[in-house]
């Protein structure tokens, strides 16, 4: 399979890969304390209970989401899919305070 110029930098998975690597996306080493804190910090959540798919799905998608898509609207696709509307602590967070 051949590769964009910048596939290995794009998509969901360009920066577990990258860490996984011990490069950061430009190719430049990340420095060993980082990489350390960061394995420290990954392993502590590799070990927490989980609530759920669902509950973890619609917060990932309102961590990236936010990202993306205006308050209005991602409020509406998450009613769409029958998820929970954004909280006040969310919008307050991701988009600021109103």
């Amino acid at each position: 399979m051949t590769q964009t110029p910048h596939s290995s930098t794009m998509g969901a998975d360009a920066v577990d890969t990258a860490i996984a690597q011990g490069l950061d996306l430009d190719g430049s080493p990340i420095p060993a304390a980082k990489l350390a804190l960061y394995q420290q910090v990954m392993a502590l959540e590799g070990e927490r209970q989980r609530s759920g798919v669902s509950n973890t799905m619609r917060s990932r998608i309102v961590r990236i989401g936010a990202k993306h898509i205006g308050q209005t609207v991602l409020n509406q696709m998450l009613i769409e899919a029958d998820f929970a509307p954004l909280k006040d602590k969310e919008i307050v967070f991701y988009y600021g305070a109103q």
